[in-house]
């Protein structure tokens, strides 16, 4: 929920990088995120667009229409936009060069402070005068240590699944983190599967095995054997 709290990207948000610090000093223009699945784009926008303390809109390009634009920029001119407003768009890449378009406008006077998501290079799928406009900032995979690091908090923290007394081993946990290939996300998902199907003992105890691990993979991307070693399954 807070900047401090992201694991990894130590490149572009650790402490003194120059999104962390535009970030903190609140002199942040329009940005673009670029990455694989699972690093953070998400995350980050949303926690950027919090700290804005502008009225957040947001909106998926796969599903936006330009009728969803026209409804935001409507109110730039109400109390409702009399700060800007910060537009979070995810999967930028799917929107059509008229709907790109038609935020330029607002995104050179100030109105519209946009904070963009693609897995795609936006160099190729993204308006060359959105990207004059913007920062654009590359998101990499992140390692096993990092993803181990999450799972770790996921266990911890109320919101994730600090409710539940699970069991699991560090060594099961760190296969699932070397196996997530980067994407967090596929790992915390095949976690919560794992935990949520899984009966308690008579303890009240929710013991996640290996074997409980492996069936709650969505992308079988690797074994785990009972010597503790994993590899990817091409």
């Amino acid at each position: 929920t807070t900047l401090d709290e992201v694991v990894g990207q130590s490149h572009i948000i650790g402490k003194d990088k120059l999104l962390y610090r535009a970030i903190k000093a609140d002199k942040l223009s329009s940005i673009i995120f670029y990455g694989p699945p699972g690093t953070g784009k998400t995350t980050v926008a949303n926690i950027i667009a919090k700290k804005a303390g502008k009225r957040f809109y947001k909106l998926n390009a796969t599903n936006a229409s330009l009728k969803d634009i026209q409804d935001i920029t409507k109110e730039l001119d109400t109390f409702l936009g009399i700060n800007g407003v910060v537009l979070y768009l995810d999967e930028i890449q799917n929107f059509n060069k008229k709907q790109q378009q038609s935020l330029l406008e607002y995104i050179e006077d100030g109105r519209i402070t946009l904070i963009a998501s693609t897995t795609e290079n936006p160099y190729f799928e993204v308006n060359k005068a959105l990207i004059s406009r913007s920062m654009v900032v590359k998101l990499e995979p992140l390692d096993e240590n990092d993803i181990f690091e999450v799972l770790k908090m996921a266990l911890k923290k109320p919101e994730g699944l600090g409710e539940y007394n699970v069991n699991i081993d560090d060594n099961t946990l760190k296969k699932l983190s070397t196996i997530s290939n980067g994407d967090v996300r596929t790992a915390l998902n095949s976690l919560e599967i794992a935990v949520l199907t899984t009966n308690m003992d008579s303890k009240g105890v929710i013991n996640i095995t290996d074997e409980v691990l492996k069936d709650c993979i969505q992308e079988k991307k690797a074994v785990f054997d009972k010597k503790g070693d994993s590899h990817y399954d091409n």
